[in-house]
């Protein structure tokens, strides 16, 4: 548990950061919520991961993380062709912030899977 709340925070502080250094990039409205849009999404992916992965990792990490991949990428697929036009979001904003949020709570996952 002390691990999954660790990666939480950090996975929160990171994509906090990263969204207003974005916001101050894309500046209009809508944007702004792309970007906070982006930052659940990925918050909730990531954090599902993780979970998943801290139950699997003794079976077989690679796997696991493996896996964690898989549905980053299925998600971001998702939310490229369904999520952005029913919601309306301009694409650049919402995919470069919710591959960006992606890749750097991803990077912290290893240090916290090391048994």
């Amino acid at each position: 548990m002390k691990r999954f709340s660790i990666f939480a925070a950090v996975s929160l502080g990171l994509i906090g950061v990263v969204g207003v250094l974005y916001g101050l990039l894309f500046r209009s409205p809508a944007d702004h919520r792309a970007i906070a849009v982006s930052a659940a999404v990925a918050l909730g992916v990531q954090l599902f991961a993780f979970a998943v992965m801290l139950v699997v990792r003794g079976t077989n990490v690679f796997a696991a993380w493996g896996l964690g991949i898989l549905l980053r990428f299925v998600v971001l697929v998702i939310y490229a062709f369904l999520v952005l036009r029913g919601m309306n979001l301009p694409p650049a904003s919402a995919l470069f912030s919710l591959v960006t949020f992606f890749f750097l709570s991803t990077l912290v996952e290893p240090v916290l899977l090391k048994p």
